[in-house]
């Protein structure tokens, strides 16, 4: 049997203000096309599905064109949800979709309610969803410490108990898999895994602390608590959602990745999926698939003229764009000049060469000094904020400007 593992869609997600439907499209047309060429049989989405509780209407109709072209390409799709979705609407008809080889598993009650896929080489596979789980209500419902470990702690167990018992009825071998959505250690996040309570767009990927209940603190990544490794032994394969970055935790441990870049921090990121080959009820092969979708990315940085002129930057001229100059002193209308060039310049950061300009003096002693001169005060400020000194034409633009201030002051 050939396994397609995939997560974090985010459908209906934004790149620094720039709507992504299009590529989302794109890419998981790529995918379908994949399950064609390859011939593959079930397509995992390890939660994170949208990109928020409420989708949009656009939102829910990609998703609803994608999994009518992965069932027509031949393969049945099982799905789960992630910390951004909302489990009630996503799993919205499960029953019905079921039917017709779309699987959703939302619920903590579903995780001992595997789907079973019978193997062309002989075996079984059963693939138990585990939805996102909501440490503070499920440890209450299961009456563990509510934590993320302690919760997938227990998830896992109900796992392995009931393979051990379903294990009995397929001597020909059972072959596991687990989908879960979470940050296990090890995983290296980026800046897109943010917590559904942040701002868009804002940085999350970065690993902060949370207090445990025994006072300690995990590591987080996007809101979500680090869960060891070791919650997942005894599990043939283990299809991870979450991180958006694809990797490789141990030999039955991985991360797919998103299927699109959702931040700058993925610009070297190879996007796509993984493949996972099964015979006899064992895991025979791991393949990595790409797709490419939508821009790439261009994280550039340098001096305003070099990157105006530099010739091997041309590919940059089609992608999306975070520059960064490095200027001692800013252009005048380096933004502009720089979007000329980059026309899908998102993001434009000021980090001059040696630091921030510093300017003589605090405020109230730059003020003393310059006792009676406002001109001096004026063009000081504009050296400050800018970041540049005026010009002579601004200068005079000040002068003019104060003088017709004195003049209707004393009129």
């Amino acid at each position: 049997m050939l396994i397609l593992h995939t997560s974090d869609w985010h459908i209906g997600r934004s790149f620094h203000g720039t709507g992504l439907l299009d590529a989302q499209r794109e890419v998981l047309s790529q995918m379908a096309q994949t399950v064609r060429d390859r011939g593959v049989d079930l397509v995992l989405v390890a939660g994170d599905v949208y990109d928020r509780a409420l989708p949009s209407a656009d939102a829910v109709q990609v998703l609803d064109e994608a999994l009518a072209e992965l069932r027509k390409a031949g393969a049945q799709v099982v799905l789960t949800s992630g910390n951004h979705d909302s489990a009630v609407r996503l799993g919205f008809g499960g029953a019905l979709m079921a039917a017709s080889g779309v699987h959703v598993r939302t619920r903590a009650e579903q995780i001992t309610d595997p789907v079973l896929a019978p193997d062309p080489d002989g075996g079984t596979v059963a693939v138990y969803g585990v939805p996102y789980l909501e440490p503070r209500h499920q440890g209450q419902q299961w009456e563990v410490e509510p934590h993320h470990t302690a919760v997938m702690q227990e998830a896992m167990d109900r796992v392995r108990a009931d393979s051990a018992a379903r294990a009995a009825d397929h001597p020909e071998g059972l072959c596991t898999v687990v989908m879960a959505h979470l940050f296990a250690a090890g995983g290296e996040g980026s800046d897109s895994e943010r917590d559904i309570g942040a701002e868009a767009g804002s940085p999350q990927g970065q690993v902060t602390g949370t207090a445990e209940p025994d006072g300690g603190h995990a590591p987080q990544v996007g809101g979500l608590g680090q869960v060891p490794l070791r919650v997942f032994e005894g599990i043939d394969y283990t299809a991870l959602g979450h991180l958006h970055g694809r990797q490789r935790l141990s030999e039955t441990v991985r991360y797919s990745g998103s299927p699109l870049p959702y931040s700058f921090s993925e610009h070297q990121h190879r996007k796509g999926g993984l493949l996972i080959s099964t015979a006899g009820g064992t895991v025979t092969a791991v393949e990595e698939v790409d797709w490419s979708a939508g821009r790439r990315l261009a994280v550039l940085r340098g001096e305003v003229e070099t990157l105006l002129t530099d010739p091997t930057l041309a590919w940059a001229e089609e992608a999306w764009c975070q520059i960064t100059i490095t200027d001692a002193i800013r252009p005048p209308l380096a933004y502009a000049r720089l979007k000329e060039r980059f026309p899908g310049l998102l993001n434009f950061i000021l980090a001059p060469a040696g630091g921030p300009r510093r300017t003589a003096g605090t405020y109230a002693e730059r003020l003393r000094r310059a006792e009676g001169d406002d001109l001096a005060l004026c063009t000081g400020f504009v050296d400050h904020v800018r970041g540049r000194p005026a010009t002579s034409g601004e200068t005079e633009l000040l002068r003019q400007a104060l003088a017709a201030a004195r003049q209707e002051q004393s009129a």
